[in-house]
């Protein structure tokens, strides 16, 4: 294609794309012109990345224009039941392995298993995220549960660095040495309340996940529960992590609030794909280990975000050919960069290693680390929404001395096992 060839083609795909922008509604076509509807999620660099990317395939598919939308995370999960209530889905979307059985559970998305991925993604990575054997959602990127930890801060007070594969018993050893090492108001670990937490443990442990089978099959271990959460309790009496008040003002990625950034604690959970941010907050000074395991193994490593076509879309074959371009194009890979994490194919990535900051390369240690012991990454069944969050509310209580670990155990349970049975019945 001539210089100037393209460059009228460019004007042509903005212009379009432009007017798709004004227009309401999904995607559609008239005059042999094909108007795709897409929506995402993510920060104005993935936005600015993806639209570049958007107009490189209209440059490419000569006809194939698109209606983009984009947003914020809350605002995205907030938008997207009232489009399915309304079977009004954009043809492309973007989704998380957290919704992805729901909406799969609701029919409103297509099945993808007819895209050929062969030599692009791992066949364990796609036979992991095959729903009742068929696969719902092309994988964007790699992903893994981690743990970062302080390396400056832990090197200045004699602490030895978290290594590789560490049980949980070597874990809570660590953490215990590392309290006596550490001057008032430093932390080595942080407190937990949310039920992935407790998920990780139980898991590693060899029992099933809390949540199974869509979430008709329940399972909350009193037994681990009781252990892991006395373990917890002794280590606030310890000062072994942060009194109940202070936990509860940290925030992520803020530069005085968040628990590692801000020096108060050594260590906090990271992914692939949220590491970045720290290392950007206190350059050089970031470290990255596995989660802990336990005899079955620990943590996860697999893609947790994905694009999928709608069920009701009018235009499934050039979605279909336009989810598969997204992580098969050099271009694409170039102008998408790491806006969604380590692409998912490994040509794609290997393109973009040389030209990789350090806080990129942290991401990829994560999950080269986390890969060999990982267990399937366990998302909140269906359903279970209200669980999740009452969890988090009676665990919270215990932090706080209100209540006892058995008490908020029976609460939980209770729940679990009621939902459990909806959802069997």
């Amino acid at each position: 294609m001539g210089k100037k060839h393209g460059v009228v083609t460019a004007l042509l795909a903005a212009s379009m794309l432009a007017l798709a922008a004004c227009s309401g509604g999904g995607g559609g076509s008239s005059d042999g012109k094909t108007t795709l509807g897409i929506m995402w999620w993510g920060a104005d660099e993935r936005h600015e990345a993806t639209k570049k990317a958007l107009d490189l395939y209209s440059q490419q598919h000569e006809g194939v224009s698109f209606k983009p939308e984009y947003m914020a995370w809350d605002a995205y999960w907030q938008k997207l039941p009232t489009l399915a209530a309304s079977k009004t889905i954009p043809d492309v979307l973007q989704m998380d392995a957290a919704y992805l059985q729901e909406y799969v559970s609701r029919g409103q998305l297509e099945d993808l298993t007819d895209i050929d991925l062969n030599g692009i993604v791992d066949p364990n990575v796609i036979e992991n995220l095959k729903i009742n054997g068929k696969l719902y959602g092309i994988p964007l990127s790699q992903n893994a549960q981690g743990i970062a930890f302080n390396k400056a801060d832990l090197e200045q007070y004699g602490i030895p660095l978290p290594h590789k594969d560490w049980t949980y018993d070597e874990f809570f050893q660590w953490a215990k040495d590392a309290r006596a090492k550490l001057p008032e108001g430093k932390y080595p670990i942080g407190d937990t309340s949310t039920w992935d937490g407790f998920n990780y443990y139980q898991t590693a442990n060899g029992k099933p996940p809390i949540m199974s089978d869509g979430g008709k099959t329940f399972t909350l271990d009193k037994d681990l529960f009781m252990k892991f959460y006395q373990t917890y309790e002794q280590f606030r009496k310890d000062k072994v992590v942060p009194p109940a008040d202070l936990a509860a003002s940290f925030l992520e990625n803020d530069p005085q609030a968040d628990p590692m950034a801000s020096g108060t604690v050594m260590t906090r959970g990271a992914t692939t794909g949220s590491v970045s941010a720290l290392e950007q907050l206190m350059p050089g000074k970031v470290g990255v280990v596995n989660m802990p395991v336990g005899p079955a193994g620990g943590g996860w490593a697999q893609s947790t975000i994905f694009l999928s076509v709608s069920a009701n879309s009018k235009h499934k074959e050039e979605a279909k050919n336009f989810v598969k371009w997204f992580i098969t194009d050099p271009d694409a890979g170039r102008t998408l960069g790491l806006t969604r994490g380590i692409p998912i194919n490994p040509v794609i990535y290997q393109s973009l290693e040389p030209n990789l900051e350090e806080k990129d390369k942290l991401g990829k240690e994560i999950y080269d680390l986390s890969v060999d012991q990982a267990l399937p990454f366990y998302s909140p069944a269906p359903g279970f929404s209200e669980w999740v969050d009452t969890y988090k509310k009676e665990m919270d209580a215990v932090t706080f001395g209100q209540q006892s670990i058995e008490d908020a155990y029976n609460k939980i349970n209770k729940l679990g096992q009621d939902l459990a049975a909806k959802a069997g019945g």
